[in-house]
This record gives structure tokens, C-alpha cells and sequence, in this order.
């Protein structure tokens, strides 16, 4: 016999039929004995629960007692002691099942597997048919009914929330959402409750909604309990405020300092921002442009954007200097651009956005940034340049704003600040009077023509100085400024040019050394970083036999910045532009620029083979984040190793470097440099590097110009990554293989669009014994692609789902979004949309954690192609969204896609001229000759074909489709069905593109 107390009693015979139990009072009395089977529950309580105002006598009890065995039979009713029990087993009754099964699905959580906690929950969770103890309900006043009820509602309450959390960790947050904002209604102050909405909206892209609910939250606790969220709440919110699907913006840097004498500028400044689209500050070295330029952002835009151009020493690549501070990718994790270059995509991202870009020390650029901002500002109409210089840029449309020195006050007043912060209670002394002469203070501000960074140099000094010997140092060195108002900016950029000497004479000789050596290092370096470098830096580097001064402590570094000679900040130490220019003459000088440089690329190289195992596995976010960091290095470490002729250290910098490269999509920033490694070694590398060869040649190839050095050494690149990877002796490849493993897959993906992949194929796919599991699924991955070839689709998802496997268990990211991606196209084609959707939702959130915007555009177009049959409204917001994302990216192919997609469902919504109008804007985005776009454009064609047969027009039609035809044969071979199945197409246009084959 079964029990059923999880809604109203019941009692069912083993074959389903339902036992007549009789009125309220037995079903009452049943339902106390069932909450605890086979414990025995005392006569006496048993009264007291039925009738709390005592009028049941144990001759009362004992009737019903006798009914409800004649009901059920004598054996299930026990008579025992001064009580009664329920002899049945705790299986027996829904509620012990229940527990059971939430149980188990709370341990299949905790074990993390969300499958069978799934399973679990949802079974326990469907025996219930109502509230707990329903038959109890009248029964207000008696404890063992009430306490029963809540302890197993709250048991509900909990499977709820653990059958949801096992569905958000499957990817379900689109259908957990609606569920969870009608449980948060109607229990507003369970925290666990509120922080799964938010993480289920945070995974939607709901960041600001997911904040909301979390403001809500707090809002009810503090108002109806007088508390704070608890800890993991606060985590949560702290996660989302810190998470952004892709790398930071750089926004101006912070100010550690007040700023003095230029409010008056900064209002001025910012006016003329609203009125003009590109202002320049001008004005010598030293006088405050950058700091002006920082305070004028801040006033005048909410949306800025900062680019530090001091560090970057070629123009070419200024474009990709502004992608990277705007936090965009070259290039998506499929590796290909589309054919765009960094302007084309800078143009994409920015030409519908409102922004103030900040480009800081353009004057050894300035041809190149003047070129950068006239284009631009032309297709760009909503964008708004805010540039400093020490000359005009000459764009048509520039307003300029002269910077000057600061006028008296200021600059007294400047330097008594800085000095009080290094001098503890320093004051200046009284100013002078009408027909007095000029007191210490004034003396050493005019010796600086007022200058900001040489007054803020000086005052540093009086640490050690008193200010009268400050001003007759300065006095004899530069002279007093009599005649100040005349000089123009050459001779006032030459009295900082003095200061600079000046403070530089001042050093100690180990501060010296390590400032000089520290100018290696384009953008600032951690102490650590910076004491390794300096350290190794002189001509005989550190070893034991080095004299003491060569052994630089930390406090050497610490010294230098007590000086302002370099500024800490955000933990690592950095030196203004204008005493770095002066400490790098000293260090050719010194006869120590080759020995510095080589120990800086030294440093670099091994930062990057450190990082390259951690970036295929689960520390990829912390170092690519760290790798990023030190961009400006391997640049210049690249720069100083093609300068030197040092071509075996560019080709291992290369090699080393290429992961973080190719993941955080900046593969393209190099391109220059590998090919000039490419024209001085020929296709003969040194011995043994053949590998870092191949990364050359592909690295080479990033750039959208790079075809031709691609045709030229693909050949000898080929054989020699084949000979890195190759088998053992024993024809088996359990050796550990080649040194960079992810120079296999992006081998693959270079060579996919190639007409003879076949080598390629065959390499990556013959790795499948390797001990490594990164590289195993990695040949995984390929392999799976030989099956789809041949029409075995079962074949190619179990190759996917193992490297899925492998790439999961690796913890990248990358690997993985790839191959789920993959897979989603399989389950699509194969008619499972829910399958496809749930493995692109996974894709998606890997790719918003990597920063690819790009690639996260083109999994929502997936998702809605899946999405549009079904649910049109949801596939629309998806095409809308993934345009958004396109467009901030600067991607055309993943924004052209989008367009298709919204055609697709204009032309779906009787509107051609909507279709046709999205359709042909899509096809003038997208690069014929892309491989991944091939699909985006046949389906572009298609829908243009069927626009031509809304309107009647066959011919038309008739033209598209065999357009159709003729682009997906240059891509995968033909047009048949098989053929056009590799494109992921969906079924309708496989069919209406094959009929038109040539």
C-alpha cells in the first residue's frame, strides 16, 4: 500500500485503486501517524493535535483509530505502549521518497553532475500535489502539524532551488528566468533565490537587469529585516560589477595628484569639445597637455576612450594601438578577419558610436595620427577626437588650444603642494613685495619657465634640500628666467630638457644604471620585471663575479620614485615619456643599449613560454590578462630583436608568443615583424627551429596583406611542423611531439581555406596518441571534420564530443567554444533545436569570458537560426543583439550575418523591401573569399532569389540562386546537397541552391 501526504491524504492498494479513508478527522489522524512511519506518537498527543480545545477523550481517539484500521486493514495501524504508530515503510509514503530523492539530487550537485541531479530533483519534486499535510491544514494551533509542514515545504523549496541551479549549470538561464522572478515574488527575502535570478540574467547578457535584482534584494533586507545580503550575494555582486564580456576600455588614467592653475582651461576646453569634432592641445614637453587633456575628458564626455601613443614607435600601428585600447580584437577565435584590416574594423565599431577617443602624444606620429583621425571623423559622425601634440595635426575641421606654462600663483602654488608632500609641514615662504626681490620659491619656479613636470621634478628635491639651496642650484645650472615671457617653445622645452639633466646628475650611480636600463621597458613594468632586467642589463650581465654596484636592490627602484623619476601606479612603476627619451640617450651612451635590450627580450621570451601552457588550460583568463599587460614588451623585445639581426631570438619570441596571439585576437600586431624575419632567413631557418618557423610564416599571414608571404613559404613551413610533430619510429605517437601545441589547430585553420588541406588534415589528425590531453582533442577536433566530409554525421559528433571532452577537462575556453559550436551545427542539422540552442548558450558564455564579441555575434546568429522557427520573437532579439555586438566589435562578417538573418525574418513578415534592402547591405559586408562568411553569403543570395520570386520575377530569381550555387562551389568543391550541408545550411536552402548547380 502507498501513502500520499505531499498535498491532500491518500491511501492507494499496490494496484492504483484509492482506499476510502472517510471524513476529516481519520484523514487528520492518518496524516500525524504517516509524518514519522514507525514512530510511535503518543495517544495523549495525538488529542491534543485533532482537538486543542481537549474535547477528544481517549475512548474519541481509539474509535477513530479503529475506523482507519478497518479502512487500511489491521496491520498498518500498530498499537504500541500509550500510543500509536503507522507500520509502513518510509518508501511507502511520498514524503519519504521525496527526501530520498532530493537528497541524492542535492549529492549529485555537490558531485558535479547536473545531468543526474536533474533527474533526481524533477522526479522528487513531481510527487508533490499540493501543499504539505494538506489535511492538517484546519489544524492551526497544533505544533507537530505546523512544524511538520514547514519542514517540508522548506525541503521543497530547497529541491526547487537545487533542480534549478543543476539547469543553469546545463545552460537552461532562458527558461529559469520567468520561473525564478515568480519565486523571488513570492519569497522576496531568500537570498539563494535572488542569486540564481542573477546569475540566470547575467548569463542571458542581462548585466544591467542582473544588477537591478540585486539592488532589489538588498533594498527588501535592509528595509524588512534590518540586514546586509549575505557574503555570497555580495561575491555576486561584486562578480558582476567586475565582469565584462570583453577586455577592459582604457579610460583616462587616475590622478594621484591635485591639479593646479587650469580650471579655468578645463571648462574652456571641454566647451569647444561640444562645438568641434577634433581639438588639439599643443604646447611643448613638460607643460601639462596630458593632464589637461585628462580633466577636459572627464568634463565634457561620459564615454571616453584613452590612448597613450608615447611608447608606440611606428605609425602602422596606430590602428591597432586604438583596437587595443578600446578593448577590441583584431581578429575572431576562428583566426580570420574577414579581409578587414584594423582601420576597416576601427571604422565598423565607431560608426554609430558616440565617443571622446583621447590620443595622447601624437607629435612622433603625427602624420599617420592625422591620417588616422581625418578618416575617422569621416565615417564616424557621432565620434569626437581630443588630441595633445607638441604641433598641429593639419586635419581640416582642428581647433587648437595653445597649452601654456602656468602663471605665477600656480606655479608657486603647484610646487608648495608637491614639496609639502615629500617635506612634512614645508609652507613657501612669504611672496615678495611690489619693489622686493623674488623669494626662493619664485626664483625656482621661474628658473623653470613654470613649467608642471619640472616644477613637480624640483620640488621632489627637498627631501633632501632645503629650498634656498634648491633655488642657487637651479640658479647656476639654468639661470634665473628674466626674460621668460619672451621665449617661445623650443627654448622652454630646453629648460626641461636642463631639469631633467639636471635631476638625472643628482641620482647615485646605481640609480642611474637602473634608470637607464628601466627605459627598455615601452609602457612600465612590475619592480620584479624591472630589478631582473636592470639587473642583467650592463654588458656583463649579473653572474656571480659582478662588482657590487651591478646587484641592484629594490629599494634602488623605490628611491627612484621618491624622486619622480619614475610613478608608481596600479602596481607597476612607469617613467614619463620625457625622462625616458632622456635616460634611453644615456643608456646608448653607457654602451649598454644592446645588453639591456637583449636582457629585456630575454625576460620577455620567458614570460611567454611560462604563459603558453597555462593559456590551453584553466588559468587562460589570469594570463591572458597578464600577457596583455606586457603587449608593449614583446613588441619591443620583436623590435629589438629584428633590429639586432637577432633572428633565432625574433622566431622563438614569435613561437612562444603565438598562443596568447591567437587567443586574445592580436595575431596581427606582429605580422610586420614576422615578415621581416621572413625576408632575412629565406626558408632556411636556423637548425631546430623549424617549428618557430611555421609560427612565422603564420603569424606572417595574420595581417590582411600577408598572402603573399603565405604563398611563399606555406611549402617549407609545411614540412617542417610535419617533421616537429612527427610519429615515433615505432609509427605510433606517444612522444610528447612538438613545443606549441597550438601552432596544430591554427595550422588547420590557415590551411582550411586552401584547395589541397589534405596535409594539414592528416597531421593534426594523426596526433590522436599524443600524452598530452590538450593535443589529443585537438586532433579530435579535426578528425571529426573527415566524417562530415563523408556524410557520417554520427561519426564526426562522437569525434566533437571527445574533444569537447578533452578541451573541458584542459579547462580552455577556446578549444572549447570551437568544438561546441561544432556540435550545435550537428544537432541543428539532425532536427534537435533544443540541443543546439542549450550547446550554443555553453559556446556563448565561454566566448563573452574571452572577450570575442565577435565570435559571441555569431553564435547568437546561430541560436537564432535555430530559434526562428519556433520562436521568431526570441530569434529576432538574438539577430538585433548579435548586430549590436557586431558592430561594437568592428566585425562586418559577423554583422553582415546578423543582417542576413533580419532579412530572413522581414521576408518571413511579408516586407522584400526590408528583406532586399538587409540582404544586399549583408553582401557588401561579407569577403567572397572568406571560408567561415561562405554560408552568410550563399544564404544572402538565396533570400535575395526568393525577394525575386515575391515579385514575380523568375529570371531574377533564377539569377540569385545560381549565384548561390557558384559561391558555395568555390568554397567547399560543388553544390550538391553533401556539399552545401558543410556550409551549415538549413534544408529549404540546400534544396532551392543544389536545383541551380552549374
Amino acid at each position: 500500500m502507498r501513502f500520499s501526504i505531499l498535498g491532500e491524504t491518500l491511501a492507494r492498494h499496490d494496484d492504483g485503486t484509492e482506499v476510502p479513508l472517510g471524513g476529516p478527522a481519520r484523514r487528520a489522524l492518518l496524516t500525524l501517524l504517516l509524518v514519522r512511519p514507525r514512530e510511535v506518537v503518543a495517544a495523549e498527543r495525538l488529542a491534543d493535535e485533532l482537538a486543542p480545545d481537549g474535547t477528544m477523550s481517549a475512548h474519541a481517539l481509539q474509535s477513530q483509530v479503529s475506523r482507519l484500521r478497518a479502512a487500511l486493514g489491521p496491520a498498518v495501524i500498530e498499537r504500541a505502549g500509550a500510543g500509536y504508530r503507522a507500520a509502513v515503510d518510509p518508501e511507502d509514503v511520498d514524503a519519504g521518497r521525496f527526501e530520498r530523492l532530493a537528497r541524492e539530487g542535492r549529492a549529485a550537485l555537490a558531485a558535479d553532475d547536473p545531468v543526474r541531479a536533474v533527474e533526481l530533483l524533477r522526479g522528487a519534486l513531481e510527487l508533490w500535489r499540493g501543499p504539505a499535510l494538506a489535511d492538517l491544514a484546519h489544524l492551526t494551533e497544533g505544533d507537530t502539524a505546523r512544524a511538520a509542514a514547514v519542514r517540508l515545504e522548506e525541503l521543497r523549496l530547497g529541491a526547487v532551488e537545487d533542480r534549478i541551479e543543476a539547469e543553469l549549470r546545463l545552460g537552461g538561464h532562458r527558461d529559469a528566468v520567468a520561473e525564478l522572478r515568480e519565486l523571488t515574488g513570492r519569497h522576496p527575502l531568500r537570498e539563494r533565490l535572488a542569486a540564481l535570478l542573477i546569475r540566470a540574467l547575467s548569463a542571458e547578457g542581462g548585466q544591467a537587469e542582473a544588477l537591478a535584482a540585486y539592488e532589489e534584494t538588498r533594498g527588501r533586507l535592509a528595509d524588512e529585516l534590518g540586514s546586509d545580503p549575505s557574503a555570497e550575494l555580495v561575491a555576486l555582486h561584486r562578480e558582476l560589477l567586475d565582469f565584462d564580456p570583453s577586455p577592459a576600455q582604457v579610460r583616462p588614467p587616475a590622478q594621484l595628484t591635485s591639479f593646479v592653475g587650469r580650471s579655468g582651461e578645463v571648462a574652456e576646453v571641454a566647451g569647444m569639445l561640444r562645438l568641434a569634432r577634433l581639438v588639439t592641445l599643443v604646447g611643448p614637453g613638460g607643460v601639462g597637455k596630458t593632464r589637461l587633456s585628462v580633466e577636459a575628458a572627464g568634463a565634457a564626455a561620459d564615454d571616453v576612450c584613452f590612448v597613450e601613443l608615447a611608447s608606440l614607435r611606428e605609425g602602422a600601428g596606430l590602428p591597432r594601438a586604438v583596437l587595443a585600447a578600446l578593448g577590441l580584437r583584431e581578429n575572431g577565435l576562428q583566426l580570420g578577419g574577414g579581409g578587414q584590416g584594423p582601420l576597416e574594423r576601427l571604422a565598423t565599431a565607431l560608426a554609430d558610436r558616440a565617443l571622446l577617443l583621447v590620443l595622447d602624444n601624437c607629435e612622433h606620429l603625427a602624420e599617420e595620427a592625422a591620417a588616422l583621425a581625418g578618416r575617422l571623423l569621416a565615417v564616424c559622425p557621432r565620434l569626437r577626437i581630443l588630441a595633445t601634440s607638441r604641433e598641429p595635426l593639419s586635419v581640416i575641421g582642428e581647433h587648437l588650444w595653445q597649452v601654456r606654462p602656468l602663471d605665477d600663483a600656480a606655479a608657486v602654488r603647484l610646487f608648495t603642494e608637491r614639496a609639502s608632500a615629500v617635506r612634512r609641514g614645508f609652507t613657501a615662504p612669504p611672496g615678495p613685495g611690489p619693489d622686493q626681490a623674488p623669494g626662493p620659491v619664485e626664483r625656482i619656479c621661474a628658473a623653470l619657465d613654470n613649467l608642471p613636470l619640472a616644477i613637480e621634478l624640483a620640488a621632489a628635491r627637498l627631501r633632501t634640500m632645503d629650498v634656498e639651496d634648491l633655488a642657487q642650484r637651479l640658479d647656476d645650472r639654468l639661470g634665473l628666467a628674466a626674460a621668460r615671457a619672451n621665449r617661445g617653445a623650443g627654448e622652454r622645452h630646453r629648460t626641461l630638457r636642463a631639469v631633467v639633466a639636471w635631476s638625472w646628475d643628482l641620482l647615485s650611480a646605481q640609480e642611474q644604471r637602473a634608470a637607464r636600463r628601466f627605459t627598455v621597458f615601452p609602457a612600465g613594468a612590475t619592480a620584479g620585471a624591472a630589478l631582473e632586467v636592470c639587473r642583467a642589463g650592463g654588458a656583463g650581465g649579473p653572474g656571480p663575479g659582478a662588482p657590487e654596484a651591478e646587484v641592484l636592490e629594490a629599494e634602488v627602484l623605490e628611491s627612484l620614485v621618491d624622486k619622480s623619476l619614475l610613478e608608481l601606479t596600479g602596481g607597476r612603476l612607469r617613467m614619463l615619456e620625457t625622462i625616458r627619451a632622456y635616460g634611453a640617450e644615456r643608456l646608448v651612451e653607457a654602451g649598454e643599449a644592446t645588453s639591456a635590450g637583449g636582457a629585456h627580450a630575454r625576460y620577455v621570451l620567458e614570460l611567454a613560454r611560462a604563459a603558453e601552457p597555462h593559456l590551453r588550460g584553466a588559468g587562460q583568463l589570469e594570463w591572458l590578462e597578464r600577457m596583455a599587460a606586457g603587449h608593449g614588451d614583446l613588441q619591443a623585445a620583436l623590435g629589438w630583436a629584428v633590429g639586432e639581426g637577432r633572428w633565432e631570438t625574433a622566431l622563438e619570441l614569435l613561437a612562444a608568443a603565438s598562443a596568447y596571439l591567437w587567443i586574445r585576437g592580436v595575431s596581427g600586431s606582429v605580422a610586420a615583424r614576422a615578415a621581416a624575419v621572413l625576408d632575412a632567413v629565406g626558408d632556411a631557418p636556423p637548425a631546430g627551429l623549424g617549428e618557430e618557423f611555421a609560427a612565422c610564416v603564420l603569424l606572417a599571414a595574420a595581417a590582411p596583406g600577408g598572402l603573399a608571404a603565405w604563398r611563399r613559404h606555406r611549402e617549407r613551413a609545411g614540412r617542417l611542423l610535419a617533421a616537429a610533430w612527427a610519429q615515433d619510429a615505432a609509427g605510433g605517437t606517444g612522444g610528447t611531439g612538438g613545443r606549441y601545441p597550438v601552432l596544430l589547430l591554427v595550422w588547420m585553420m590557415r590551411n582550411a581555406a586552401e584547395a589541397d588541406p589534405l596535409d594539414a588534415f592528416a597531421l593534426v589528425s594523426a596526433q590522436r596518441g599524443r600524452p598530452e590531453p590538450w593535443v589529443r582533442a585537438v586532433a579530435a577536433y579535426v578528425s571529426g571534420f573527415g566524417p562530415l566530409g563523408a556524410g557520417d554525421p554520427a561519426g564526426a559528433e562522437r569525434d566533437f564530443a571527445e574533444a569537447a571532452e578533452g578541451f573541458r577537462a584542459a579547462g580552455d575556453r577556446w578549444g572549447t567554444a570551437l568544438v561546441l559550436d561544432a556540435l550545435a551545427g550537428m544537432a541543428g542539422a539532425r532536427g534537435d533545436r533544443a540541443g543546439a540552442v542549450a550547446l550554443t548558450d555553453e559556446a556563448l558564455a565561454l566566448t563573452e569570458r574571452l572577450g570575442a564579441l565577435e565570435d559571441s555575434a555569431d553564435l547568437l546568429v546561430n541560436r537564432a537560426d535555430q530559434l526562428v522557427d519556433g520562436d521568431p520573437a526570441a530569434a529576432r532579439a538574438d539577430y538585433a543583439r548579435a548586430a549590436s555586438l557586431a558592430r561594437r566589435a568592428g566585425g562586418s562578417a559577423a554583422l553582415a550575418a546578423a543582417q542576413r538573418g533580419l532579412g530572413d525574418l522581414a521576408l518571413r513578415d511579408g516586407d522584400p523591401a526590408e528583406a532586399r534592402r538587409l540582404y544586399e547591405e549583408a553582401l557588401e559586408r561579407i569577403d567572397p573569399h572568406w571560408v567561415k562568411s561562405a554560408g552568410s553569403r550563399v544564404r544572402a543570395l538565396a533570400g535575395l532569389g526568393r525577394v525575386a520570386e515575391s515579385h514575380g520575377d523568375r529570371p531574377a530569381a533564377r539569377a540569385r540562386y545560381t549565384e548561390a550555387a557558384a559561391s558555395a562551389a568555390a568554397v567547399v568543391g560543388g553544390a550538391t546537397p553533401q556539399a552545401l550541408r558543410l556550409l551549415g545550411l538549413p534544408q529549404a536552402v540546400i534544396e532551392v541552391v543544389a536545383a541551380h548547380a552549374p
